[in-house]
């Protein structure tokens, strides 16, 4: 049996992702301003959906309905610039992260192509 994206990389080292992720945006002058009011609530709901994305529990959707990402998005103004920023804070967590490679690989593919699908501006 094929064990989920989820099973292989825990929630432990998922919710360590994200926490390193955050610790970037903290520090980052482009991404900051995009995060008004509670950056916690942000690192939650990015923690519920990345458990339910690599296949764990359907948390985030029962809370929030649909992902909608564009939609949810589509208030921030994502440019080129911002998109690399925050595939720079992603990829500085990643680098922190025990992982296998294929999950490794798995995951930076991921966060690419939503970046790019995300850009707006």
């Amino acid at each position: 049996m094929q064990l989920s994206y989820y099973e292989r990389i825990g929630s432990e080292n998922i919710r360590r992702l994200i926490e390193l992720f955050y610790e970037g945006v903290r520090n980052d002058s482009v991404l900051l301003p995009m995060y008004p009011g509670d950056l916690e609530a942000a690192e939650r709901r990015l923690y519920l959906f990345m458990v339910q994305y690599l296949g764990g529990p359907a948390t985030y959707s029962e809370r929030r309905g649909h992902p909608r990402l564009r939609m949810r998005h589509m208030v921030f103004p994502i440019t080129e610039k911002a998109k690399n920023h925050w595939l720079n804070c992603m990829k500085n967590a990643l680098d922190q992260v025990e992982l296998d490679e294929d999950s490794r690989r798995f995951l930076w593919s991921y966060f690419t192509q939503t970046a790019e699908f995300l850009k707006n501006r």
